[in-house]
């Protein structure tokens, strides 16, 4: 054995054992001090609003994996990530109660517009939902595709909505059943009440639909063929969604001539099912009705005070926008949309159209009266040969073809042959403002979540897909004061999550998931417009969703975290 082996080998000496166990225990001991970071990432110092609208209070926010790990003075505590965020508001991540990024997001899961404003959340359902499908249906989805082209691999609303999740989205999703899908599902486009064999089989749709997670009913009444819906109806429907603690929800019958009985058609249908009832963007529509929004808040309170769960959500725009379809009497699209474009070239239907268009009634909401053609503004076209009129008012249009505006409606209806996207000027700012201070209003955008790019620049969106959260926190509690920051954020985080029961959102609490927005408070700021529509807000400087980043420093990072959020009636079998 030559020395360098004997030196390996050779027993140590006493005093060499001590120093070698010294050394053992100063390793273990560095060892432990040297312990992994105790979370994912902190949020250093930032003005916490948690969503309840208490006071905010300056602290850290800890995350770990999905979830708000600990909120507070966090100390030497440590994270993989650390960030500071003084000077900035912390709070959870906005939900858009009424949101129709159901295309949008198939064309960029990154939804960069409501992102960018520090929504995490998208509710979808507006009386039509993207399932349950039957062939007929699918083939008519895929006949009317426009900008946007996809192919349909799903039947059911839940197999949409993890198709999404499957093709990567940004946002969590979540959906109401609509209505309308389960009466073309089962009635078709008819004028006629189910019969009693159908309406079994309309329940046993939303049931099915609840049992996978859906929030609720959903139903959007002006419209054909919604608009051939009856109360009791309505009523059986929301009573299979209230068996799983779901809700009613409605664009009502009428925001113009008959308001107020189609609150009170509302407020029948949360008192006779027993369910929480949520008017989509309550508005007084036409400066005829602008008068009537108090007597419509009025009956909302009382109903409140009755025990009845009646609450609303709003847009920050005088502004609608919808279809050429709200332009004409539900009894010409009878039969669904090729019936209707097939009308519209009888000379004989025609003049009728035309005559109804012009003349008030009670029987419809006639949006074109409402509005009137020179504050009536086409948005989009499925035809690129139209595409040119994009911005233009009916007004416009009809002058320069030398038609009457009505006439020119039905003309670009035929020509397009599509319902027109179109942007009516129904609401006044007054009525706006009134709604915004009201305890129990949320938000939503009625819109997709765009992109300044690509194929989103074929058409024109209503602003507020660019601008709806960020427009209610510059201009309404910013410039204007109308609420305090933290109550706007209660109503865009905690109040619809509890309104729909959304379990582990909309507060910043330890064991929450951790979907959280970092904004400026004194930058925040909407800059789409009318004229121009495609531009992103300012202000949000930092957004998580299900505790991964997909905005950092303003900017997109790509990621694509998004889930499916479910009801209260989810059996947990998907």
């Amino acid at each position: 054995m030559n020395k360098a082996t004997l030196a390996k080998t050779r027993p140590l000496r006493p005093s060499r054992l001590l120093r070698a166990a010294f050394l053992v225990a100063a390793g273990v001991l560095m060892t432990a001090c040297a312990s992994p970071p105790a979370y994912d990432i902190i949020l250093r110092g930032g003005t916490i609003y948690d969503g309840s609208g208490g006071a905010p209070f300056v602290g850290d926010v800890a995350l770990r994996g999905d979830t708000i790990a600990a909120l507070g003075d966090l100390g030497t505590v440590r994270a993989v990530s650390e960030i500071d965020v003084s000077g900035l508001a912390v709070s959870p991540g906005f939900i858009n109660i009424l949101s129709w990024a159901t295309e949008s997001l198939i064309q960029d899961g990154r939804s960069q517009g409501d992102i960018r404003q520090g929504v995490t959340l998208e509710i979808f359902g507006e009386g039509s939902s993207m399932g349950p499908l039957n062939q007929a249906m699918r083939q008519e989805m895929l006949e009317r595709q426009k900008d946007i082209r996809f192919d349909i691999d799903w039947t059911t609303l839940d197999e949409y909505l993890q198709s999404l999740v499957r093709r990567g989205v940004s946002p969590n999703v979540a959906s109401f059943i609509g209505a309308t899908t389960v009466r073309v599902h089962t009635v078709g486009y008819e004028d006629r009440p189910p019969t009693p064999v159908e309406l079994d089989s309309m329940r046993a749709l939303v049931r099915q639909a609840m049992e996978e997670g859906a929030l609720g009913v959903g139903s959007s009444l002006i419209y054909a063929p919604a608009f051939y819906a009856g109360t009791r109806e309505l009523i059986a429907l929301a009573r299979v969604a209230a068996e799983s603690g779901g809700s009613y929800i409605s664009h009502i019958r009428s925001e113009g001539n008959r308001l107020l009985e189609a609150m009170d058609e509302l407020i029948g249908i949360a008192r006779e099912a027993e369910i929480h009832a949520e008017i989509y963007h309550l508005k007084a529509a036409g400066e005829a009705n602008w008068s009537k929004l108090e007597d419509a808040i009025r009956r909302i309170m009382q109903a409140r005070a009755e025990g009845l769960d009646i609450t609303a959500d709003i847009y920050p725009y005088t502004a609608g926008a919808t279809g050429l379809d709200a332009a004409m009497p539900p009894w010409v699209q009878e039969g669904g949309h090729r019936a209707w474009v097939e009308r519209l070239r009888d000379p004989a239907v025609r003049r009728k159209v035309a005559q109804e268009m012009d003349v008030p009634s009670d029987a419809w909401e006639n949006l074109y009266l409402a509005a009137g053609p020179e504050k009536i503004l086409l948005m989009g076209f499925k035809s690129k040969k139209l595409k040119p009129l994009t911005g233009m008012t009916l007004a416009a249009v009809a002058a320069s073809r030398g038609t009457s505006p009505a006439v020119t409606a039905m003309d670009l209806v035929v020509e397009d042959d599509s319902r027109v996207e179109t942007l009516y000027f129904l609401m006044s700012e007054e009525n706006v403002r009134r709604k915004v201070v009201l305890p129990w209003v949320s938000f939503g955008s009625d819109e997709a979540s765009q992109a300044p790019e690509g194929v989103f620049l074929e058409s024109n969106p209503h602003p507020r897909a660019y601008g709806t959260f960020a427009r209610v926190l510059g201009r309404y509690v910013r410039e204007e004061k109308l609420i305090s920051l933290q109550e706007a954020i209660r109503r865009m985080t905690s109040l619809p999550a509890e309104k729909f029961k959304l379990q582990g959102r909309g507060r910043l609490d330890p064991g929450s998931f951790a979907d959280v927005v970092v904004f400026d408070p004194q930058e925040i700021q909407d800059h789409a417009t009318y004229d121009n529509p495609h531009r992103y807000a300012s202000g949000v400087v930092h957004v998580y969703v299900n505790g991964v980043q997909v905005l950092e420093d303003g900017e997109h990072t790509g990621a694509t975290p998004g889930r499916v959020v479910r009801g209260p009636g989810w059996n947990g079998s998907n």
